[in-house]
C-alpha cells in the first residue's frame, strides 16, 4: 500500500509565522529526486502493520487512562488522589529509566517489546478482574499503576527503537512523525471512546479492551521484518566483545553527558517544559481570566492545539536529517509565539496563534526524538532513551507546579510573556556560547615559511 499526499505542507505555509520554519525545513531537506513525502515510511509493510498496532494500543491506553482517573475519583472523591496515581505511574521512569534502557540495549528488541506488551496486557486484565469482583482498592490500584510504570521503562525505548528498525535510516523522521500522528489520533479517539465504553461495557470492560489491545501488538511483533541497517546493527552488536567500548562500560548517563548534542537537547527541552508548553495551565488561565472566556472557549483552544499538533507531525515527516540547530530554532520560535499569545488583546487573536504554536511544538518534538534515536551508536540508543526518560520525567513533574507559581506571581499574561522570553534568551545564549567555542577551537593557520633564496655558486673556468 502506498499512501499519497497532496502536499500537506501547503496548509502551514499559509501561516505567516511558520514561513521561517518552512524555509529552514526546505534547506535541510533532501536533494532532487529523493522522496520527502511525510508518509514515505509506509512503503514498508512491517511499518504499516506496526502503525496499525500502535493505533489500536493508543486507543486502548487512553481509554484506560481516562477510566482510571474516573475510577480513582469514584473510589476516593479526591482530585489529589487522581494526581497521585499519575505520579506513581510516572515515578519508575524517573528512578529506573537508566536500567530499562540498558535492558533494551542488551537484548533483542523484538523479544523485549513482545514481553513488555504481554506484561502490560496481564496488568490490564488483572485490574479488570479486580474491578469486576469488587476487590479493587486504592492501594491496590496504586500498586498496579507503579507496576505499569516500571514495565513502561523498558517498553518505551523498546517499542520506539523497534519502529525505527522497520524503515531505512533516512525514513526514521517519517516513522517518528507518523507515530506522533497515531498518538494524537489515539488520544483524541481513546478519550472519546472512554465515555462510550463505560456506558456500554463498564469500567472492567474498558480495562479488558486495553488488555486485548496490548495482546494485538504482541501478536504483530513476531511478523515484523527489520530493515537492512537494523539487521546489520544487530549482527555488529552480537559480534562486539564485552567491554569493547569504554563509554558503554561507564553506562548511559556518562555517555549522554559527554555528548554535547544530547546535553543541548536536554537543556532546550527542560527550559521549554518548565517555562512553556504546559498550555493546559497557562492558556486555561488566560482564556478564563483576562480574555473572559468560558469552558467552551478553552475547549476550542484545546481542539485547535490538537489539530496543530497533527499538522505539525505531518510537516515534521518531511524532515530527513534534523539537527540540534533545527530543534533550537524551533524552540525559540515557539517561545516568541508564546509571547505574542500572552499579549493577545482578544480571544480571536489567541485562536489564530495557537495553531502555529502547536505546529512548531510538534515539529520540534519530532526533530528532538529523531536526534535522540539516531545520533548515538546503535548499541547505546536504548541507554540514551533511558536517560532521556529519567530526565524528562523530572522536568515534566516539576514544570506544572513551578509554572503555577509563575502564574501566581506574574499573572496569566506575564507567565506566558516572561516564559517565552526566557526560552528565547537561553537558546540565544547557547548559540553565542557555541559560536565562541567554535571560534576558539578553530585552528589558526600557521604562517607560511619564509622563502630563503638559494646561494648562487659559480664554477671556476
Amino acid at each position: 500500500m502506498r499512501v499519497s499526499s497532496a502536499n500537506p505542507a501547503d496548509t502551514p505555509a499559509r501561516i505567516p509565522a511558520l514561513r521561517p520554519v518552512r524555509a529552514l525545513l526546505r534547506r535541510r531537506g533532501a536533494g532532487a529526486g529523493e522522496d520527502r513525502s511525510p508518509w514515505r515510511c509506509l512503503r514498508s509493510a512491517s511499518m504499516r502493520w506496526w502503525s496499525l498496532a500502535n493505533l489500536v494500543s493508543n486507543l486502548g491506553t487512553w481509554m484506560q487512562l481516562t477510566v482510571q482517573n474516573l475510577l480513582v475519583l469514584q473510589l476516593t472523591g479526591s482530585a489529589a488522589a487522581t494526581g497521585l496515581s499519575l505520579s506513581v505511574q510516572a515515578a519508575p521512569g524517573l528512578l529506573f529509566g537508566l536500567l530499562g534502557g540498558a535492558v533494551v540495549d542488551r537484548m533483542p528488541r523484538k523479544l523485549v517489546a513482545a514481553v513488555s506488551q504481554a506484561l502490560l496486557a496481564l496488568v490490564a486484565f488483572t485490574t479488570a478482574v479486580l474491578v469486576a469482583l469488587g476487590l479493587l482498592t486504592v492501594p491496590v490500584l496504586m500498586g498496579l499503576a507503579a507496576v505499569t510504570g516500571l514495565i513502561a521503562t523498558v517498553d518505551g525505548p523498546a517499542t520506539a527503537l523497534l519502529g525505527n528498525d522497520l524503515v531505512p535510516e533516512e525514513d526514521v523522521p517519517s516513522a517518528i512523525a507518523l507515530g506522533s500522528v497515531v498518538h494524537s489520533v489515539g488520544r483524541l479517539a481513546g478519550t472519546a471512546l472512554a465515555a462510550v465504553g463505560i456506558a456500554a461495557i463498564g469500567t472492567a470492560g474498558a480495562y479488558a479492551v486495553n488488555g486485548a489491545s496490548f495482546l494485538f501488538v504482541t501478536a504483530v511483533i513476531p511478523f515484523l521484518r527489520p530493515a537492512r541497517h537494523a539487521r546489520e546493527a544487530a549482527r555488529a552488536a552480537a559480534a562486539r566483545p564485552r567491554g569493547a567500548d569504554r563509554r558503554e562500560e561507564r553506562g548511559g548517563l556518562s555517555f549522554f553527558l559527554n555528548r554535547r548534542a544530547l546535553v543541548a537537547l536536554a537543556v532546550i527541552a527542560a527550559v521549554s517544559a518548565v517555562l512553556g508548553r504546559n498550555y493546559q495551565l497557562t492558556l486555561a488561565t488566560l482564556v478564563t481570566g483576562p480574555l473572559h472566556g468560558g469552558a467552551g472557549a478553552y475547549g476550542l483552544v484545546s481542539a485547535l492545539l490538537a489539530v496543530g499538533g497533527i499538522v505539525g507531525a505531518v510537516v515534521a515527516g518531511r524532515l530527513r536529517r534534523p539537527t540540534v540547530r533545527i530543534v533550537a530554532l524551533l524552540a525559540a520560535a515557539g517561545g516568541l509565539l508564546q509571547v505574542f499569545a500572552g499579549l493577545s488583546p482578544a480571544l480571536m487573536v489567541l485562536l489564530v496563534m495557537v495553531v502555529p504554536m502547536a505546529v512548531v511544538e510538534s515539529v520540534s518534538d519530532t526533530a528532538t526524538t529523531t536526534v535522540l534515536q539516531t545520533d548515538p551508536p546503535p548499541h547505546m540508543r536504548g541507554r540514551v532513551l533511558g536517560v532521556w526518560r529519567s530526565l524528562s520525567t523530572s522536568w515534566n513533574l516539576a514544570g506544572p507546579p513551578l509554572l503555577g507559581l509563575l502564574v501566581q506571581g506574574a499573572g496569566e499574561r506575564g507567565a506566558l510573556v516572561l516564559g517565552g522570553l526566557a526560552i528565547a534568551a537561553v537558546i540565544g545564549a547557547g548559540f553565542l556560547a557555541h559560536r565562541r567555542r567554535s571560534a576558539v577551537a578553530r585552528p589558526v593557520p600557521a604562517p607560511a615559511p619564509a622563502v630563503v633564496p638559494e646561494p648562487a655558486f659559480q664554477t671556476a673556468a
